[in-house]
């Protein structure tokens, strides 16, 4: 039975586009999908040769429609079913951010990069702090065991 239609979350998740169904609908509802610059929902059905626009941050991904199918399929028979029309420049992005490393980390946020500690170190230096406390072995400072039992 040849389909003439196919819902784009059915189609997006049987070409593994999205690993689950659940999250094609969901990046359809958050306006993640476009067709021709229009977004779509969930239940919009698709033909062939239409060019789908998936955002996948940072990259936009697009698919040419060239066969429909309902059910999931295997990843080798994907090829039958979309062209990756993706312009290199998107690429090129992918690549940038990789290069790049932590691109997203904030200068002085969260814990220092390998660098930046040494870079620490070498500006505080080893010996310009010497936190070597001698307390003493004065036996009056020692507290004595605590009893933590109910029934004294």
């Amino acid at each position: 039975m040849a389909v003439s239609e196919v819902r784009i979350d059915k189609w997006m998740w049987a070409t593994r586009v999205f690993k689950t169904r659940t999250i094609a609908a969901e990046a359809c509802k958050k306006g993640r999908i476009t067709i021709g610059g229009a977004t779509m929902k969930p239940s919009r059905m698709i033909k062939l040769g239409d060019v789908i626009q998936v955002r996948k941050p940072p990259v936009t991904y697009s698919f040419k429609v060239v066969g429909l199918v309902e059910n999931r399929i295997a990843a080798k028979l994907v090829a039958d079913y979309l062209e990756n029309v993706t312009p290199p420049e998107e690429y090129a992005v992918l690549e940038m951010g990789r290069l790049s490393g932590f691109v997203d980390r904030a200068k002085g946020m969260g814990r220092p990069t390998k660098k930046e500690r040494r870079e620490l170190e070498a500006f505080i230096g080893e010996s310009d702090f010497d936190f070597d406390f001698d307390f003493g072995s004065d036996e009056s400072t020692v507290l004595p065991p605590l009893d933590y039992r109910k029934d004294k």
